[in-house]
């Protein structure tokens, strides 16, 4: 049963016939873009493709990580997308191994600050899983054991840790792309972590009705704008570095910075009645839905344009075009004047997948280079499958009820205080080791060594 999945009116007809044709190739994943079912039927076969690369369910396995070569952060990405999943296809299968993930990865104040993932812990890695706490609570998603924070207090901690890292300092402001000093990318301020600054803001100000996290998205956003991170043409460069005042910019786009902010300015435009904020939010959406265009080839199928092209994606880069579709299809479902481009976009870049899943034994497993005609790149993983999953059930969201509120259809509990702890706040919480602590360490073990040494010979004496 799809209840909380509850369909509103749309202009699905908008999508183009011509993308009605069902893709079959070999034993190929079969798609009709337009029909629900095969819609549902298709995600149900990638996702199950995707979750077996999961093994923290397993024993002697850690829920709530993915085996290496992947980060931590993308195990929290997927399940996002697991959450989405359960939302547009009514399928349950996958929610335990989720809230048993997630629970086990909150860390100290509940943040999602794990202590054995603080040397490569960056604000953008922590916004990942603090985002999937904020869909489950939208999406009116099972809650956690009682007793356990709820999905909304897990997303309120992970904003309030961070906001507390808004350094004006350098830069004028902004958030590090790492939490801990010692970590490399620390003199960095990235695009996708201020971008997922600014779009839990949003989504939380939207479901609480705050405006404190309003004003904060305002702010990023302003700041992202003013600093250039945002071009004035909307292009979303890669980041920009703290030693030059974030003058000396890295130009590299990505998709999911693009997809970052525009479903967090979608959020913002459908929370506001106020004219001149709804004129402005929806100007902005608007140029930066534009922008997007640079990331789909021919304005037809999705791409990866920095690397895809030239086969140099990393693990990492192989699942970002799932985040540009994720919230693509958020977008559509917020904002309706986004709908014809982002479904026409999403139903040529989701046919392209489908083409494409049809590598492996099972002709099944899914590729990254969607642009490639009936042909598997031999590229394989959770991002390739995460990157079909996404682009497939984001077909569904015109179709389905909007992200619920605290005053609609949420029932979530928050905790505003979360996550406000001084030490978690300020980086010095489980910072990684340094040589100088080693040899430190190494030099009082010593002593006092020598010292009990000492005094043993002095009491056989």
């Amino acid at each position: 049963m799809r209840l909380l999945g509850a369909r509103k009116s749309s202009p699905w007809a908008a999508i183009p016939l011509v993308l009605s044709t069902v893709v079959g190739v070999c034993q190929a994943i079969q798609l009709d873009v337009n029909d629900e079912d095969s819609i549902i039927a298709a995600a149900k076969v990638v996702a199950k493709g995707m979750v077996e690369y999961y093994h923290g369910n397993e024993p002697g396995q850690i829920p709530g990580n993915l085996p290496q070569p992947y980060y931590w952060w993308e195990c929290g990405a997927m399940f996002g997308a697991l959450i989405d999943y359960w939302y547009f296809t009514g399928d349950d299968q996958y929610n335990q191994i989720v809230i048993d993930g997630m629970m086990h990865q909150i860390g100290t104040a509940n943040a999602f600050m794990p202590p054995n993932q603080t040397q490569s812990l960056g604000n953008d890695d922590q916004a990942f899983w603090g985002i999937a706490a904020m869909m489950a609570a939208e999406r009116g998603f099972p809650n956690p054991p009682e007793g356990s924070p709820q999905w909304l207090a897990l997303a309120q901690a992970v904003f309030n840790s961070q906001a507390a890292r808004w350094e004006p300092a350098t830069c004028g402001g902004g958030l590090r792309w790492q939490i801990f000093p010692l970590n490399n990318g620390y003199d960095y301020k990235n695009t996708i972590s201020n971008g997922c600054f600014f779009h839990l803001g949003a989504r939380l100000a939207r479901y609480t009705g705050n405006k404190t996290y309003a004003d904060w998205a305002v702010k990023t956003y302003d700041w992202s704008r003013n600093v250039g991170l945002i071009t004035d043409d909307y292009k979303f460069v890669d980041g920009g570095k703290v030693p030059s005042n974030c003058t000396a910019k890295d130009p590299v786009q990505w998709t999911y910075n693009g997809g970052i902010f525009l479903s967090g300015a979608a959020f913002m435009y459908n929370n506001t009645d106020n004219v001149t904020d709804t004129a402005y939010w929806k100007q902005e959406l608007q140029k930066m839905l534009d922008a997007q265009a640079i990331y789909f080839q021919d304005n037809k199928i999705m791409y990866e344009v920095a690397c895809e092209p030239y086969g140099t994606c990393n693990i990492d880069q192989r699942s970002f075009k799932a985040y540009l579709s994720r919230f693509m299809g958020i977008t559509a479902q917020l904002a309706d004047f986004t709908h014809d481009k982002i479904m026409s976009w999403l139903a040529q870049s989701a046919t392209g997948a489908a083409q494409n899943c049809i590598g492996g034994t099972n002709k099944q497993t899914c590729g990254g280079r969607w642009t490639l005609d009936k042909k598997w790149d031999g590229n394989f993983g959770v991002g390739e499958q995460m990157s079909a999953l996404e682009v497939f059930q984001s077909l569904l969201a015109p179709r389905y009820r909007g992200p619920c509120t605290s005053g609609t259809c949420g029932n979530s509990t928050g905790d505003p205080s979360a996550g406000t702890g001084s030490a978690i706040q300020s980086g010095k919480y489980n910072r990684p080791a340094t040589t100088g602590d080693k040899v430190g360490a190494g030099f009082l073990t010593t002593l006092c060594l020598a010292l009990l040494l000492g005094g043993t010979y002095w009491l056989v004496l």
